[in-house]
């Protein structure tokens, strides 16, 4: 299924990387830096526009991409989400997170054009597992982000209840085996392929 509409997309790369130990964009899985084999999903679903949310001296400087600093340093995901939301030209934002290796293109695909087709973001879930980082947000979730980023607890989690409270955003459940493609890398011992999901 295809989008009905442009959108935007954003490549979350600004971790801290801490518990890697190097910065995770430039892991290289499959002879590819990860930001790259991130990149080319998002250019694959059709995004108009594509956003690096990161450090303006990343391993993915030298893009020609728009790099997007946080307006909020120190402050997770949210912040780089929120500052895509603020520059994105379209309505719809795909979000996916530098180290979430497995999630193809297709999967993403399908979330922005169900996105669309339903009016309300998308979060891939199963039971009370949450991938925020892989998801869909209308613009309309701007102010809201803003709005968690000023108060203590900016999570990704509470910042999903809150849109989904709001009628902006819902679950898009998925499968055992669609789970198993959200492996995420925060350690050396996930860049493991049969490492489990977190």
């Amino acid at each position: 299924m295809t989008s009905t509409q442009p959108f935007s997309a954003v490549l979350l790369a600004g971790g801290q990387s801490s518990r890697m130990g190097v910065d995770k964009a430039g892991l290289v899985i499959d002879g590819e830096p990860l930001w790259q084999r991130q990149l080319a999903k998002l250019r694959a679903t059709g995004a108009e526009e594509i956003f690096i949310s990161g450090r303006a001296d990343g391993p993915y400087a030298a893009s020609g991409l728009a790099i997007v600093e946080d307006a909020t340093p120190d402050a997770g995901p949210l912040a780089g989400i929120e500052a895509a939301l603020r520059l994105a030209k379209h309505d719809w934002l795909l979000v996916l997170a530098v180290d979430l290796p497995d999630v193809p293109a297709e999967l993403l695909a399908q979330l922005i054009a169900d996105a669309m087709a339903g009016k309300a973001g998308l979060v891939p879930s199963r039971a009370d597992w949450l991938q925020p980082l892989a998801a869909v947000y209308p613009r309309t979730c701007l102010a809201l982000a803003t709005q968690c980023l000023a108060g203590e607890n900016r999570s990704m989690r509470r910042f999903f209840r809150l849109a989904r409270k709001a009628k902006l955003a819902d679950v898009s459940p998925v499968s055992d085996a669609e789970q198993a493609l959200f492996r995420n890398l925060n350690t050396p011992a996930d860049l493991v392929p049969d490492a489990p999901v977190e």
